[in-house]
């Protein structure tokens, strides 16, 4: 299984591709992809760059534009397609239909993945998707069990990829309206969730307050770290309970599952983490490239060593054993 694995900046990208990634994945500095945040992405000189590295050491380069054009801004995103194809990648991930319809009529000969954005969970839809923009592989959302996954399989020809490790997004991708609602900026638009520039953390009495917007997500003692406040994992009170209420604060880890998700058809293995560091990346890459080559090879699969990098140093298998609170 092809492991394809994030690259927020030239650094990550090098340390991924030297730890082992089959494909790395990046996006361009501006609003086209769904990792919008300072001090990450590309420009254009450093993605033809970077795709040199990768292909040098026998790696592929995906390009994410993977938000949802502005109606009269569409340049932005047709540039950021044509720019990724001149500087020679292997494919772009794209979630718009408008983008798609573009894409595979301008550049019909560059290779088009559906991103998770599009939140194409089912069979049909994917078959739509290929059939009309000629689609070669769809990122499944992260809500689907292994069993689902495979019944998709049985029904396309499609490439499918899932998500292996890293943040747990328990929305429907592509989706979500929190970040919208608390910032006024998205990650389906804007390509931000939870931006930086609405975060603040105020003392009140013996409690830190992390708050986004207007909104506190937690409160947390003296001695308890600070999470960061995005709101999926944030604390609310619900009758009686207080907590997580949608989701913990733990990172995906499906590294056991990975001879079931061979077995069911999956064609790559996702890696998140655009945001996370260099040091981050090639670690997780190590890992992960060194259970995809056991698999292959018939040996036991190595011990995961990744909890120390998971967030809360806690991990999941999420959807793909479909255990909802």
């Amino acid at each position: 299984m092809e492991l394809v694995c994030p690259a927020g900046t030239p650094a990550a990208l090098r340390a991924a591709v030297e730890a082992g990634a089959h494909s790395v994945y990046c996006g361009f500095a501006d609003e086209t992809n769904a990792r919008n945040f300072p001090g990450l992405n590309f420009s254009r000189p450093e993605l033809a760059e970077g795709v040199a590295f990768a292909h040098r050491h026998g790696a592929k380069v995906l390009v994410a534009i993977n938000t949802f054009p502005r109606a009269g801004d569409e340049a932005i995103w047709h540039r950021a397609v044509a720019d990724a194809e001149k500087a020679g990648v292997d494919a772009v991930i794209l979630a718009d239909i408008g983008l798609l319809a573009h894409a595979a009529k301008h550049h019909p000969k560059l290779r088009r993945n559906l991103s998770v954005q599009a939140a194409a969970a089912n069979a049909d839809v994917i078959n739509f998707y290929a059939r009309e923009f000629g689609v070669s592989r769809v990122v499944l959302p992260r809500v689907l069990t292994v069993a689902e996954i495979a019944a998709i399989n049985r029904e396309t020809e499609v490439e499918t990829e899932v998500f292996v490790f890293g943040g747990l997004c328990v929305m429907a991708e592509g989706r979500c309206s929190l970040s919208s609602y608390a910032t006024g900026q998205s990650p389906n638009m804007n390509g931000v969730c939870s931006p930086a520039s609405e975060v603040e953390y105020v003392q009140e009495g013996a409690q830190l307050a992390a708050r986004l917007g207007n909104f506190t997500i937690h409160r947390v003692g003296a001695s308890e770290p600070a999470p960061y406040p995005t709101l999926c994992k944030g604390c609310f009170t619900s009758g009686d309970e207080t907590g997580h209420i949608f989701e913990d604060a733990v990172s995906l880890n499906a590294t056991e599952l990975l001879p079931q998700l061979k077995k069911a058809g999956v064609t790559a293995l996702k890696i998140e983490g655009r945001q996370r560091s260099r040091s981050y990346v090639a670690q997780v890459v190590r890992s992960f490239r060194a259970a995809v080559d056991a698999l292959e090879a018939g040996r036991p699969m190595p011990t995961s060593a990744l909890a120390a990098l998971s967030e809360g140093q806690a991990s999941t298998t999420g959807a793909y054993a479909k255990t909802w609170r």
